[in-house]
């Protein structure tokens, strides 16, 4: 399993636009995210991105099984955006 941790960037954290926009990105990959030791979710679902309740400023987890590296970069660069800025 490959993971990544990064800090979310968005001034509402992973709330509404920035939670739609970075499950659209991950669409089609296998990513899950999780907060502190919460079980990993899919990554690719809004509603349970949400459910997460991250914050600004608080860090996640991006996980995938195998070697889907890119998917991960991609995501994380995404997360350490101003997603509500763009």
């Amino acid at each position: 399993m490959r993971t990544r941790n990064v800090i979310v960037a968005s001034a509402s954290g992973l709330h509404a636009r920035p939670a739609r926009v970075f499950a659209s990105a991950a669409a089609g990959t296998n990513v899950r995210i999780a907060k502190n030791d919460a079980e990993p979710v899919d990554a690719s679902s809004i509603l349970r991105v949400m459910s997460l309740g991250v914050a600004h400023g608080e860090e996640v987890t991006l996980c995938v099984e195998g070697d889907d590296t890119t998917a991960l970069d991609r995501l994380a660069e995404l997360l350490a955006r101003d997603l509500d800025a763009e």
